[in-house]
């Protein structure tokens, strides 16, 4: 029989699909504007540090309102939230796509930003609340694609949209995906309760903002302002620290804050949340770095770069049909160790390459990457919930969206950032080895001349070597980087414990299997 806090719900499949679409929607958002900045750019008069608010306003806006998924789901009603947040989500994109000017244009893509925070951990909950126990695997897998095959999708198809027509379609093609996915939901989705007595705790929720704002905006500039040299940079550090701070006392000293304390006592969801921001470091980081890889190093054209990264995503789903048809059978603890064991091998086998890599071995490592994390991200959906109360499951899939979504600002932040450096030093300790007593040098053959130093172009091609193999090294030194922040995890599986076993699935249930 279905768990007790799963009870059977009609026209189950149709609302899988609608809450698909409203993950994907979201999902696709977060990076499909990508690739049109340069276009955008132009159009609104922008220079190249103006038009990148296009991007952080969006995702400053999701970070702040995650938080309060909860809470506004158990005082408004999970539904009719749901409905206002892909309504309000459409129609933001329809105004980004008809913007005139940069200011306006950063002021739809932070209502964008408010409205998208709740599609993925609304949609979440939604699914964890009508599959029951033994369905759940499947379910997460299903919901897993969409979230991570979203981010995947979304350049190239940002792309193809902004070379066939332009820019303006990377936010139109919203349009269909909202209005079937708010139409579905309204006539299938079950109405849930409204509390209206809950008061909102407003200073919770303003020094989490400043905490996540200030950090998002951190992460983001920092590179670019050189990091702690930059005034800006040290405080948005210091109010980020602050803001963090201020919130965790008043998390444990308040009387009702607005996110429930007791879901961080649950071992299973605490460990999750952990692993979930790991999880998002390497999926955002792993990818950053392979376009530019491929790209600088490698001499691959755009084009191919996309074809031969697509793998990655195949894997990712495969991996996520599977376990999620082999959660009822195997426990989920030792599936995310078989993940973690693939991602750590692919990463281990990328500090190896060189630009001669074969296409062969490129596409190997990436579905092993791609299956690694799929292997991790299903069976950690159905783990982190196992021994939760139902009624903190919004509150929770919140928090989890929240983690994976900073761990990858992180992620990228600090790659990019040990890229940069390590290049440098590389560079500096190889340069000192390239001296008129290096034997490399003395040969007296053609290469010997053509490498001179002494004259412009002899110079200019050993400095393009130096940069060339100082790259490489620095590559390999991120790949090992992530391979031990992927190790790291295997810790936290020895906190979890696995989800009670449930019987049988039901007639009913397998039908629809």
């Amino acid at each position: 029989m279905p768990a007790p806090d799963a009870p059977v719900v009609p026209n189950r499949a149709l609302i899988t699909v609608c809450a698909m679409l409203a993950t994907l929607m979201q999902a696709l958002d977060s990076t499909i504007a990508n690739v049109a900045l340069p276009y955008m750019q132009g159009s609104l008069s922008a220079t190249t540090d103006e038009i990148t608010w296009v991007l952080t306003s969006y995702i400053i806006a999701a970070a702040i309102m995650t938080a309060p998924v909860g809470w506004l789901a158990s005082r408004f009603g999970r539904k009719n939230l749901f409905l206002v947040c892909i309504a309000g989500f459409t129609v933001a994109s329809m105004l980004c796509g008809i913007a005139q000017s940069l200011g306006q244009m950063v002021l739809f893509r932070l209502l964008q930003g408010v409205f998208g925070a709740a599609l993925v951990p609304l949609s979440q909950s939604t699914m964890l609340d009508i599959y029951p126990v033994e369905q759940r695997g499947s379910a997460m897998a299903i919901w897993g694609v969409g979230v991570m095959v979203g981010p995947i999708l979304g350049p190239t198809l940002g792309g193809y949209l902004t070379e066939l027509y332009n820019w303006r379609w990377v936010f139109y093609v919203n349009l269909p995906f909202g209005i079937l996915a708010m139409l579905g939901l309204m006539a299938f989705l079950p109405k849930g309760q409204v509390n209206a007595a809950l008061r909102f705790d407003w200073t919770g929720f303003g020094v989490l903002a400043l905490g996540l704002g200030s950090l998002q905006m951190m992460l983001d500039r920092g590179q670019d302002q050189d990091w702690f040299s930059s005034r800006e940079i040290i405080v948005e550090a210091v109010l980020a620290g602050l803001g963090i701070y201020l919130f965790l006392v008043h998390l444990l000293l308040a009387e009702r804050p607005f996110i429930s304390p007791r879901i961080f006592r649950d071992v299973n969801f605490f460990a999750g949340l952990v692993m979930m921001f790991a999880v998002g470091m390497v999926i955002l980081a792993s990818s950053a770095l392979l376009a530019p890889y491929l790209q600088t190093l490698g001499n691959y054209p755009v084009e191919t770069a996309g074809l031969v990264m697509a793998p990655r995503g195949a894997g990712t789903m495969a991996a996520m049909m599977i376990s999620g048809r082999l959660s009822r059978r195997v426990d989920p603890r030792l599936m995310m160790l078989l993940g973690v064991l693939l991602v750590a091998g692919s990463m281990w086998d990328m500090t190896g390459w060189t630009p001669d890599v074969s296409q062969r071995q490129l596409i190997v490592t990436l579905i092993m990457q791609g299956a690694g994390l799929g292997f991790v991200f299903t069976p950690l959906q159905v783990i982190a919930f196992a021994t939760l109360p139902v009624a903190s499951r919004t509150d929770a899939t919140s928090m989890l969206s929240l983690f994976r979504n900073v761990g990858s600002a992180m992620g990228v932040s600090l790659t990019s950032t040990l890229l940069a450096r390590n290049i440098q030093i590389m560079h500096a300790q190889l340069a000192s080895q390239v001296t008129p007593f290096s034997r490399a040098l003395q040969t007296g053959g053609a290469v010997t001349r053509l490498l001179d130093p002494a004259n412009a172009r002899g110079a200019q091609m050993l400095d393009q070597i130096v940069n060339q193999q100082a790259a490489i090294v620095a590559y390999a030194d991120d790949f090992r980087f992530m391979m031990l922040t992927t190790l790291s995890t295997v810790l936290l599986l020895l906190l979890m414990r696995g989800p009670k076993t449930a019987g049988p699935a039901p007639a009913h249930a397998a039908a629809m299997e």
